[in-house]
């Protein structure tokens, strides 16, 4: 049986920042675990033009799937870059496998846990942890200072579940309340598990006189998260509408080493199952 292909895949962005983060996280945990791992968006990548990425084109898993099947590779590992069970994962991937599997019957697809694990109602407790450090170096925790933790918002309620239950981790180990929220949410009350929504923050915690530190529950920079993104406009419009004194943006999950430890444990898993 031939070794697999480990891909490392997140979502995918039209922003060069989140191909060149998802290749800087490839490239450490091929050294951490002294393998061979692909940095593969799922999607919208591919797109970039490469004189964007240092002459370096992005790929997506289908085409870079046929690319390796046509030289004869049939084991592959798919390591997602994701935090909890997304439908990208979940349901679109693999009913894209499936289809190639038409074209290729002997292609054997492996696909790793997301870096929450398997449990949403009992995630990998390192993802609260690096949330923890972040936010602890910000302010210092005090009278006035108010704690919450911002994601996508998701369709799925076991994304929003993880989300929850990773706040409330945070809050435990802060020992202090975080309010969780969300970027965006879908319209009709199915969806409303989002809610609050992180532009209407102000009127679920804090005032004019609150300083809010917002922890980040996003991997890599893109559209949404980072500089420029819709967070940071959001932020930017709570500023203007003095709905704090002050807010300080913790980073991104994807720039704390404990993710290296999440991935290369969720891939030793998938390889020994």
């Amino acid at each position: 049986m031939d070794s697999p292909t480990i891909f490392l895949v997140d979502n995918g962005s039209l922003r060069p920042a989140a191909t060149f983060a998802l290749r800087t996280i490839a490239g450490a945990l091929s050294q951490r675990v002294n393998m061979r791992i692909e940095p593969v968006s799922l999607l919208h990548s591919h797109k970039i033009p490469a004189g964007k990425l240092n002459g370096m084109p992005a790929t997506i898993v289908k085409r870079r799937l046929r690319e390796l099947l046509a030289e004869g590779q049939r084991e592959f590992l798919i390591l997602p870059l994701f935090l909890g069970p997304s439908l990208a994962i979940t349901d679109y991937l693999p009913t894209m496998i499936e289809e190639l599997r038409e074209e290729c019957p002997d292609l054997c697809v492996k696909i790793a846990e997301s870096m929450a694990g398997a449990d949403v109602d009992n995630p990998d407790p390192r993802l609260a942890q690096i949330l923890v450090d972040h936010v602890l170096n910000q302010i210092p925790l005090r009278e006035g200072v108010s704690v919450a933790m911002v994601d996508h918002g998701t369709p799925h309620k076991p994304v929003n579940v993880l989300r929850n239950t990773v706040a409330a981790q945070l809050a435990a180990k802060l020992q202090v309340p975080v309010q969780a929220c969300s970027m965006e949410r879908r319209d009709g009350p199915e969806y409303a598990f989002n809610d609050p929504l992180l532009e209407n923050l102000a009127t679920v915690k804090g005032d004019s006189d609150t300083h809010l530190i917002l922890g980040m529950f996003f991997i890599l920079p893109g559209r949404h998260a980072g500089e420029g993104g819709d967070v940071a406009e959001i932020i930017e419009g709570l500023i203007k509408r003095d709905h704090f004194k002050s807010i300080h943006v913790c980073p991104l999950l994807g720039e704390h080493p404990l993710l290296l430890d999440v991935l290369a444990d969720r891939l030793k898993e998938a390889r020994a199952g």
